[in-house]
């Protein structure tokens, strides 16, 4: 069979890997072209454009990258038509993805959706859309599947494609020899992944640090991102930039800093108690506000339907907020028992590893039969 996957983030690219791998023990023939990143490229196939030239974040960045998303959107298209494959797997990335999904509809290819846009969170009529154009959705968060249902729309629930990634990690003891950082205990900082969030982050979190000198802090850099990016950022001060080892990371972390998305969760099935931070440009937090019809941005406090984890937002994430709230963390004591208690119970939900293989399986097995 030809899937064509399209992930836009670097979340995306580590779920479509995961998933690429688990198609090819189901389907030996698989042949794979995709929009992604380099784990997906590790898979084979052929990797059409990087996730690095998609991602934007937020109303404005939008507004200000238009014609190249619209590009994106065209160069695309135009692919999917050469390759004519036998399905459209989308992942996540829902802004452009459910402009995908019509045209794939219009051309007669079918189309999976694997881990599905947050529409519980905003603008809950694009479920419409979904049932009218997506052939399968396959669900990553337990309350995904019955918000579905409430629209009429029967979804698979797999699992979290997290857990797996976890499962498959081994762990590496020589993490602080190999990069060179000395014996003080570690705060991980996760600003994000793209260019714009990590420049409104990554100051916050830097200034934060400033104020332990007992601990030493280190920054999990962004696939996309290139050394000289943090340099400038990180404004000469002594402080390790890691790629391709954030688990690693979270396994010798004490405390984490987070950028709101899939990193909470990874954070907190690694158990390493944390504050979520997030920065939008003014204007699109504005108009967020007024759309978003959720009680947290964590995920984890998401699944757990209560804030368990603190969240920084906005004019709220700032140097004394954050502070407060690492030294309440540090020191052992109430914040560190409820967070660990919570985590138990966000492992509990979350169940056991096995998503990327059971998404394989329903794939590979409507493809054959509905050929």
């Amino acid at each position: 069979m030809k899937y064509y996957l399209i992930a836009g983030e670097a979340s995306g690219d580590l779920h479509g890997a995961n998933l690429m791998q688990a198609i090819k023990q189901k389907d030996a023939q698989a042949d794979f072209r995709f929009f992604g990143g380099d784990l997906m490229r590790a898979q084979g196939g052929v990797l059409v454009k990087h996730y690095r030239e998609m991602a934007y974040m937020g109303l404005m960045e939008v507004i200000v990258h238009l014609p190249a998303i619209l590009k994106n959107l065209q160069q695309c298209k135009a692919d999917i038509l050469t390759y004519r494959p036998d399905v459209i797997i989308l992942v996540d990335f829902p802004g452009f993805n459910l402009k995908i999904a019509p045209f794939a509809k219009a051309h007669h290819i079918r189309v999976c959706y694997y881990i599905s846009p947050k529409i519980w969170a905003w603008n809950q009529k694009r479920v419409l859309k979904i049932k009218k154009y997506v052939d399968k959705m396959l669900c990553i968060l337990p309350f995904e599947q019955a918000f579905y249902r409430e629209w009429g729309m029967d979804v698979d629930y797999v699992g979290n494609p997290l857990l797996d990634a976890i499962c498959q990690h081994s762990a590496n003891h020589q993490f602080k020899k190999d990069n060179h950082l000395d014996a003080r205990p570690i705060v991980a900082l996760l600003p994000g992944s793209r260019e714009m969030e990590i420049k409104k982050l990554l100051p916050v979190m830097l200034q934060v640090a400033d104020k332990f000198p007992e601990y030493q802090f280190v920054i999990a850099g962004a696939p996309a991102q290139q050394d000289a990016f943090y340099e400038r950022l990180l404004n000469n001060r002594p402080i390790c930039v890691v790629f391709n080892q954030t688990y690693h990371l979270l396994q010798h972390a004490q405390a984490a800093m987070v950028a709101s998305g899939t990193a909470t969760l990874e954070t907190a099935l690694f158990k390493v108690p944390q504050m979520v931070v997030y920065k939008l440009n003014p204007i699109s937090f504005f108009v967020g506000k007024r759309l978003v019809k959720i009680k947290f941005i964590s995920l984890v406090n998401l699944i757990l339907n209560k804030l368990s984890i603190k969240e920084f937002i906005q004019t709220d994430c700032n140097v004394e907020n954050c502070g407060r709230e690492l030294s309440s963390i540090l020191k052992k004591e109430k914040r560190y028992a409820e967070i660990m208690f919570d985590y138990a119970v966000l492992q509990q939900k979350m169940g056991k590893p096995g998503a990327s293989e059971k998404a394989a399986e329903i794939i590979t097995k409507y493809l054959n039969k509905s050929k």
